[in-house]
């Protein structure tokens, strides 16, 4: 029986390329680039490259190479990946308590708006439950 590939860990660098690929759908190394660019001047385009083919080694991204210029996409959709990192967050820094997460969010970075639109998530949650 194969065991289940763990959900990777990406780097904050990881990241940012993930971000630009979540967005942009499936595209190649330049267009991630030039992407990135636009909020790190210093980025690099052989970095950028490298750093997607090292990705796609820890199957992190998937490669289309059937087209030149070689495309890249996310292997894991955003929400599964961020599901991932919130619960290991959770376990880690806030000893497996959500309600400490929501806590410490809401002290300081959440909008009046944002805060509204999270009581009506909750009262539907719980109208549901009933």
């Amino acid at each position: 029986m194969k065991t289940p590939t763990p959900t990777p860990h990406p780097t904050p660098a990881e990241l940012d390329l993930l971000r630009i690929l979540w967005h942009l759908g499936p595209t190649d190394a330049k267009q991630v680039y030039e992407t990135l660019r636009l909020e790190r001047a210093d980025a690099s385009y052989a970095t950028v490259l490298r750093q997607l083919q090292l990705m796609h080694g820890k199957g992190m991204l998937t490669r289309d190479e059937s087209q030149r210029p070689q495309r890249y996409a996310p292997a894991l959709a955003q929400e599964k990946l961020q599901t991932s990192l919130l619960k290991d967050l959770i376990s880690k820094v806030f000893s497996g308590s959500g309600k400490a997460l929501v806590l410490t969010a809401l002290k300081e970075h959440v909008s009046a708006d944002e805060r509204w639109e999270i009581e009506k998530i909750l009262r539907r949650n719980d109208n549901a439950k009933s």
